[in-house]
């Protein structure tokens, strides 16, 4: 489009990092008129590595073989997804995507030739909260099939100690209600069985 023509000019007189944030602020303006601006994918922004911070709950481990293979993906195909995160004012704190982020930090080709950045997008405003942000990270995990247990065990029981309830934290993270009480179990935290009443299971022996 021919009305595009300015702004392009605009854009590539720019310089380095000035570039890159004049097309981040297009970037967000655009997704403030979009029809999809309540996904998060529509608007991928470019920021410094040193910005990027991991969160303090995410059980999700990954192999020393498999992060060879992400980066060799990384190299060889690109960041095809972005990292998700929360803006906390301070930092851009990992949802989702931990492992890409230290693949952009650590590996000396791939940091060389994004530049030192990252990819994010950033989870809808209405979700930063902690609880939310770490309902999101276990769906994220769950939904490739990853998670370890003794992680999920200490997230469920800090959701709890938060007053969500057993069917909230089944419903929010995608699991059964037996499982959400075998996670608690492994706690051994009596006060997380609170809300339960066991008389009548005392009552059928």
């Amino acid at each position: 489009m021919a009305a595009l023509d300015p702004l392009i000019k605009e854009l590539s007189s720019l310089e380095g990092e000035n570039r890159i944030d004049a097309i981040n602020e297009v970037k967000q303006a655009l997704h403030a008129i979009s029809p999809f601006k309540n996904e998060p994918v529509d608007c991928a922004l470019w920021v410094r590595n040193d910005s990027v911070e991991a969160n303090d709950y995410n059980p999700n481990r990954v192999a020393p073989p498999e992060m060879d293979l992400l980066e060799r993906s990384i190299l060889a195909d690109g960041y095809t997804q972005p990292i998700v995160a929360s803006d906390n004012g301070t930092c851009f704190e990992i949802v989702d995507g931990f492992h890409r982020s230290r693949v952009g930090k650590e590996s000396s080709r791939v940091r060389e030739r994004v530049g030192g950045y990252l990819p994010i997008t950033l989870i809808n405003k209405d979700r930063n909260g902690r609880a939310d942000r770490m309902a999101a990270t276990i769906r994220h995990n769950r939904a490739r099939g990853k998670h370890m247990v003794d992680g999920m065990s200490n997230l469920v029981a800090e959701l709890s100690k938060r007053n969500w309830s057993d069917g909230r934290i089944a419903r929010e993270l995608g699991m059964e209600p037996d499982e959400v009480l075998r996670l608690k179990q492994i706690t051994g935290l009596a006060e997380l069985f609170s809300e339960r009443d066991f008389s009548e299971a005392w009552e059928d022996r």
